[in-house]
């Protein structure tokens, strides 16, 4: 199946490692170009070289803390320089830190808002206007299957990737006119090294060992596995395709069967 990505720009956040690296490396093999930002400098250039030599792409590495308006702008005023417009949009970030509402500090509150929601409402802020201009586009928000699950002990992801969800779908009316589509991912367990830490906290919470926790985790889900990056990367690039051409303010969950919500 052509996708149609050939030429096409992308630009993936949070792209270094994980869910976020998987993604750019699925959109490069359709033949897009695209750019990958990070705050590691070393990591971020040493995974560009790597995608280069693998995929022979066009791939532009620029540093970037997503908490951080004028990053952003740089990011895709850079974007823009080098390949002259943005088709693609893919938001990703790190997860915010784990624990229970009462534990949570205002501080953590406040960290998390520009990392969850700030960085993809000034991510499309920047963004929309060059797809507006050429009355095309594709915007996916990588969030969490916790938007339909809630989970234990993540307070901050729990409530303010809900957030994403409705800006989301917000914007895919907001856009439709201009032949852009908004959807949400609301990956499940992924075998990523946030997992690998939210189940060391969670064995250190209960006093148990860290593969115990990971045996439960995967025992819930109907697949009895945690998904690994580039199953959830699939699923993205083809929501960037132009066979996704009529799908739009949805919030795809892509979790194994874990979810019990039958919407």
């Amino acid at each position: 199946m052509d996708l149609g990505l050939m030429g096409k720009v992308a630009l993936v956040t949070g792209s270094s490692r994980g869910i976020g690296r998987a993604c750019a490396e699925a959109l490069i093999a359709e033949g897009a170009k695209v750019t990958i930002c990070a705050r590691n400098v070393e990591g971020l250039e040493r995974v560009q070289k790597e995608m280069l030599r693998e995929n022979g792409a066009e791939v532009l590495a620029i540093p970037a803390d997503i908490t951080k308006y004028m990053d952003i702008k740089n990011l895709v005023d850079s974007t823009i320089q080098r390949f002259q417009n943005i088709d693609i949009l893919v938001t990703n970030a790190g997860g915010p830190p784990a624990g229970q509402f009462m534990e949570l500090s205002e501080e953590q509150w406040t960290g998390a808002v520009p990392l969850i929601l700030l960085s993809v409402v000034r991510l499309c802020h920047e963004v929309v206007p060059h797809m507006q201009k050429r009355r095309w586009g594709r915007i996916i928000n990588l969030t969490s299957f916790s938007t339909r699950h809630v989970i234990d002990n993540l307070a901050l992801s729990n409530s303010l990737r809900l957030a994403v969800i409705g800006l989301s779908k917000t914007l895919a009316l907001e856009l439709g006119k201009f032949n852009i589509t908004v959807n949400s991912v609301c990956q499940g367990y992924t075998a990523t090294e946030r997992l690998k830490g939210l189940a060391a906290d969670a064995a250190r919470r209960e006093g148990i060992d860290v593969k115990e926790v990971e045996s439960r985790w995967a025992g819930g889900i109907a697949l009895g596995r945690f998904a690994e990056p580039d199953e959830i990367a699939s699923v993205v690039t083809f929501l960037a395709s132009e066979r996704a051409s009529y799908l739009t303010g949805a919030a795809i969950l892509v979790d194994g069967g874990l979810s019990r919500v039958p919407l």
